[in-house]
């Protein structure tokens, strides 16, 4: 086992030259301002496009014929999008892919929200994903989404990023009179019933019933022209409120919402757009749903993927079911996704050993799952050795870890989803600390060397 003093000399932060820290801060730069760009699946889709479009990508579903070197998105229903750079390879032979997600735990608006207790007006929520309920009280909140009304037409809404905007908060109760509360479990210290966000109590003049939930309909309707109704068909999603910051003296990490999985999301991007010329087909897939099971129209399970891949062997006068089935199982991906970065406050959970650290590169976790690798993909040898070739080979830092001790918990990514066509994958993402919390923190090193990584894997991969 190595020294403490020889760890601290694998730190990214002293091997990289000023060229590297240069690199390393434009891109965790655009880093935040992805972060920032999107808070939402569908804000997040939005922006890749945007990103994609100023690369040369162009709409899968709008071009007739494709050849190698040509570059294409696949999104579907604003909320999950694919990448692909045709290689010049026989596609038979499989894709390199990165495949990550962008829906992030948070508190959604029910489809009958609004209401009125006591004079104050409230927007009931259920809570997304697995959160620590407590960590959500009295922080400031924002509302992003859209309304979509009976004729279609759509409202794009986010209130509470602009410094004139206001911000939303889940009251808690006074210290003084939470003696009961106390002594609470944590998983039932405030309830999910409880999540309710605070919106209004000004009563709107002539009201008598309702008064503050009416003044809200009332604003709503003058800027939004939206009817009560209308949240039966809309998707508000309740996040908090502000930018991704730099967090420490030293600027070495990052304070953001969303960086589970959006750090992946983002450094798999970057890649995907840097990388040129590829000799084997390139992915990029970025889906939703992931942190409630990756189900639905829009999460990993559903056949968008494969229906992508089937309209791109087409376009490039290429497909056949049998033909289609070769170049998934002979892929190999890296399904990017978070890890659990080693936390000296906490321990209890994690065996030292087997843990991933902030400065050591992106993680390589064979494995996920929990209570005997229940659910877990499970990487094979061969597929591992072919990885830690190619990131030698460009001089890319990596480590592997699991998360925490054995039955100390356990968590889950897309990975054996795609291992369900046969192809080779592994989970490799970055490590990061509070992970599910409002404000998650990173490593800038990492997020660069992830980058780094991952433009590797593209490019050498075969």
């Amino acid at each position: 086992m190595k020294t403490e003093k020889e760890q601290k000399k694998e730190n990214l932060w002293l091997i990289y030259d000023e060229e590297q820290l240069e690199q390393l801060e434009k891109v965790c730069t655009n880093y935040r301002e992805f972060l920032d760009a999107g808070k939402t699946e569908r804000e997040c889709v939005s922006e890749i496009i945007r990103q994609a479009e100023e690369n040369g990508y162009r709409n899968l579903y709008a071009v007739d014929t494709l050849k190698p070197g040509d570059k294409v998105y696949a999104a579907w229903m604003e909320k999950s999008i694919a990448l692909f750079q045709v290689g010049t390879e026989a596609m038979e032979k499989g894709m390199n892919i990165l495949g990550a997600h962008i829906d992030s735990p948070r508190l959604d608006l029910k489809q009958n929200p609004l209401y009125e207790e006591s004079g104050f007006a409230y927007f009931d929520t259920h809570y997304y994903g697995g959160i620590k309920k407590y960590q959500w009280v009295t922080v400031p909140l924002a509302i992003h989404g859209v309304v979509v009304r009976k004729d279609g037409t759509k409202e794009t809404i986010s209130i509470g990023e602009e410094e004139t905007d206001p911000v939303f908060v889940v009251t808690d109760l006074l210290v003084h009179l939470s003696s009961k509360q106390l002594e609470k479990k944590a998983s039932v210290v405030v309830e999910g019933e409880n999540l309710d966000i605070l919106i209004g109590s000004r009563p709107l003049d002539g009201e008598e019933k309702d008064a503050a939930a009416a003044q809200i309909m009332k604003l709503l309707k003058e800027k939004y022209q939206m009817e009560r109704e209308d949240f039966q068909s809309a998707e508000l999603e309740v996040v908090p409120a502000g930018k991704a910051r730099e967090c420490g003296l030293d600027r070495s990490m990052i304070l953001a919402y969303g960086q589970d999985d959006r750090i992946c999301a983002y450094t798999s991007l970057a890649a995907m757009l840097e990388v040129e010329e590829v000799k084997r087909t390139s992915c990029c897939i970025l889906v939703d749903k992931e942190e409630i099971g990756s189900v639905g129209a829009t999460g990993m399970r559903s056949r968008f993927f494969e229906n992508a891949v089937a309209e791109l062997l087409e376009k490039c006068g290429h497909f056949s079911e049998l033909k289609l089935r070769r170049m998934l199982a002979h892929s190999t991906m890296i399904s990017s996704d978070v890890s659990a970065a080693y936390d000296p406050m906490y321990t209890e959970v994690y065996d030292k050993k087997s843990s991933c650290f902030f400065g050591k590169g992106p993680v390589f976790c064979k494995h996920t799952g929990a209570r005997g690798k229940s659910g877990s993909n499970d990487a094979n040898a061969e597929y591992i050795a072919k990885l830690r070739k190619v990131f030698d080979a460009n001089q890319v830092r990596f480590q592997m870890s699991e998360m925490g001790k054995i039955d100390a918990g356990g968590g889950g990514t897309i990975a054996y989803i795609l291992a369900g066509y046969g192809m080779e994958v592994i989970d490799g993402g970055v490590a990061v600390l509070c992970m599910h919390a409002p404000w998650e923190v990173s490593s800038k090193a990492d997020v660069y060397e992830a980058y780094r990584g991952y433009c590797a894997f593209l490019k050498d991969m075969f």
